[in-house]
């Protein structure tokens, strides 16, 4: 496979990739264009790149850098914004797991929090019921919410490695 074929498969695949983390096909595209570019790009080049309007370029470009995956350069002597993304891909796992923490779980955690205080008998099936599953969705929550803060805290190393010994 030729250079350019392999890099349109990562950037397509990638866009296939992020709507399974919470990101729309053409924000992922543009971040894949980014994560494989040795240098920083303008707006210019994404619209040619992949062949989209200015318009969804600057909009996904700004939702990048609001989920901490890109930011803009400056370059001297240029006019023209440039933008980058954080290549390290460990890195850019451990902010998309911030990011969905912040947008999907915690949200949701807010909710239960605020369903447990459902008033009603408690004794009554239906109440009975409810509180049991909202008590159930909030535990699982909060156990997830650990498990992603120790994978945020966590080095690449001794992340993988213990990962592997599950495995085993």
């Amino acid at each position: 496979m030729k250079l350019e074929e392999a890099k349109q498969q990562f950037i397509n695949s990638w866009g296939a990739f992020g709507t399974n983390w919470g990101i729309n096909r053409t924000m992922a595209q543009i971040h894949a264009l980014l994560l494989i570019s040795p240098d920083p790009l303008t707006q210019d080049d994404m619209m040619e790149t992949l062949n989209i309007s200015r318009g969804n370029v600057n909009m996904n470009v700004r939702e990048l850098i609001d989920w901490g995956l890109a930011e803009r350069v400056i370059l001297n002597g240029e006019r023209k914004e440039y933008f980058t993304a954080e290549k390290d891909i460990w890195k850019v796992v451990k902010q998309i797991v911030k990011e969905r923490k912040k947008r999907e779980l915690e949200p949701m955690l807010q909710l239960m929090d605020k369903l447990e205080q459902t008033e009603g008998d408690k004794k009554d099936r239906h109440v009975k019921a409810f509180m049991d599953t909202v008590e159930g969705i909030k535990k699982l929550g909060k156990h997830a919410d650990k498990t992603l803060d120790a994978l945020i805290k966590a080095e690449e190393h001794w992340f993988v490695s213990n990962v592997v010994k599950m495995f085993k």
